[in-house]
């Protein structure tokens, strides 16, 4: 039998939205400590350690919360299903086509040209697991209990936006300029949730999540070299930012409307049972 929290009213949006606070801090203090603890490890072994711990904490503190706010995983998308491997596969296609986008408007408009860098096969598989892990981590911790139960209570465009926020505050804490945080992550963080809400579960964002982190890094956009390095023109360093920010936003919200838009199947009804 499902669980639903009862108390719509606005003491119980409060509290809902205190508890997902509150779940938001908690997974950033796992997250602080994990890092912590692993500061003296060699990368990347470090890096994939760190998210590994923090994906299986998010889920485990979501367990609790979840009782708390009287609602199931399943409800919150957290539990695997038969669709889940398409979805994750179909998610991943697309975020490495936003990411091809992105780079073909930035071959175009910027002031940049590619080299390739030829790393190691190694390199590569890593690179592509430890992208894979932080987008489990980061739409557990921001997609699962904290959107779902903000949407059940306040409505999916209110939740996406507090969401977006908090998930910037975090990456602020983590080295991004302002800029950087709510023009990239805040705007990430919309069409993530988007896609978490629109197909009622995690797997499609992170499937979509890990594609872009894992393509930038491959087009060497992430300051580092990929399966490509990116090279700047001399002088037009702080332009090529600037226009690179701007192609961001066009192929971010180019994918919000994509998924906004897309018709999704209505729900199966039960057949009537003749008399």
């Amino acid at each position: 039998m499902k669980r639903t929290s009862i108390n719509k009213g606005p003491a119980g949006q409060i509290s809902t939205l205190l508890r997902v606070l509150l779940f938001c801090i908690l997974c950033a203090v796992l997250l602080a400590t994990g890092s912590s603890l692993l500061k003296g490890c060699k990368k990347p072994w470090a890096d994939l350690s760190l998210g590994f711990f923090a994906a299986t904490a998010s889920f485990l503190l979501s367990i609790p919360f979840a009782k708390w706010e009287k609602v199931s995983l399943r409800q919150l998308g957290l539990i695997p299903g038969k669709a889940t491997l398409g979805k994750l596969v179909t998610g991943f296609l697309i975020g490495l086509l936003i990411a091809g986008l992105h780079l073909a408007l930035a071959l175009i408009f910027g002031y940049i040209s590619l080299i390739h860098a030829t790393p190691s096969f190694y390199t590569v598989a890593l690179s592509f697991l430890l992208y894979l892990i932080l987008a489990t981590r980061e739409e557990i911790a921001f997609r699962g209990f904290a959107l779902r139960s903000l949407t059940y209570k306040i409505g999916a465009w209110k939740a996406q936006l507090i969401i977006a926020f908090i998930f910037a505050l975090e990456h602020m804490a983590g080295g991004f300029t302002w800029q950087q945080a709510f023009f990239g992550s805040g705007v990430g963080a919309v069409l993530f949730g988007l896609a978490a809400l629109r197909t009622k579960g995690i797997a499609l964002p992170v499937g979509l999540h890990a594609a872009w982190n894992f393509g930038q890094w491959c087009f060497g956009m992430k300051n580092t070299p990929g399966i490509w390095q990116v090279s700047v023109s001399k002088g037009f360093e702080e332009k090529n930012e600037q226009i690179i920010m701007i192609c961001y936003l066009i192929v971010m919200w180019l994918a919000i409307t994509a998924f906004f838009l897309y018709p999704l199947k209505p729900p199966l009804k039960a057949k009537k049972i003749p008399n």
